[in-house]
């Protein structure tokens, strides 16, 4: 897949780590990688944004955005309120395709979930991947809650006609609860698609070296990876 667009269920569920760790071994394969971030918000012009931490964490990778707001919103929102230019869904499918004539992978990072807005007409991510006729990989939470918004999320895609090859959990507990422990079974029921990963909680803190020696072991083979959802299930079922 020359291109794959990673999105969450909502904010602060792990992407721009699985997007690193996605990024990572790849890379660690032989792979030119790029990673797009379609609207970068929250952060000044000359701070580091999410897809700097990719290439931070993961290595030799190509990063660009294409656009950023200061305040921490909605893109929508956010380049209203900073009386801007708003990021159109065509935009960020041309600097992906742009990026995939000089790059093996490219990885489109949205900002929180699938449906939130890019401008007022109402584009999303999910445009972005219609138009790019992209998979659509989602990032989702362990806990209590995540299988509403892990359904919802899943059941758009497949109303668009979008490929979901599979779910990552962003950021798996050191000590899982029950609900946790019970989602590895029911987020693929709900969803209709496989676990591809579980990356550990706190892995964004790794040094850069250890994050991408471990990053394989987070990630199943789809996504190049030695993870096994069998294996891990079993260990962590309740």
């Amino acid at each position: 897949m020359p291109v794959l667009v990673i999105t969450g269920t909502g904010t602060e569920v792990g992407k721009t780590v699985v997007t690193a760790a996605v990024a990572a071994t790849a890379a660690a394969g032989g792979r030119s990688v790029a990673v797009l971030k379609a609207a970068q918000t929250g952060v000044a012009p000359d701070e580091a944004g999410d897809a700097e931490e990719v290439a931070r964490l993961a290595g030799e990778v190509t990063v660009a955005e294409v656009a950023r707001f200061p305040e921490p919103l909605a893109p929508g929102t956010a380049a209203r309120r900073a009386g801007r230019a708003p990021v159109r869904p065509g935009e960020v499918a041309e600097a992906a395709a742009k990026l995939a004539t000089e790059h093996d992978l490219v990885l489109v990072e949205g900002a929180g979930g699938l449906l939130v807005r890019f401008d007022a007409e109402g584009g999303t991510l999910a445009d972005v991947a219609g138009l790019l006729s992209a998979p659509v990989l989602v990032v989702t939470s362990a806990g209590l809650g995540t299988l509403n918004t892990t359904e919802l999320t899943a059941r758009e895609l497949r109303s668009r006609g979008l490929e979901l090859p599979g779910l990552v959990i962003g950021s798996w507990p050191g000590t899982p609860d029950l609900a946790a422990r019970c989602n590895l079974a029911d987020l693929p029921d709900v969803s209709g698609a496989p676990l591809l990963g579980a990356v550990p909680a706190g892995a964004g803190a790794l040094t850069p070296a250890a994050f991408r020696s471990t990053a394989p072991h987070w990630l199943a083979p789809p996504l190049d990876g030695i993870w096994d959802a069998a294996a891990f299930g079993a260990r962590e079922a309740p």
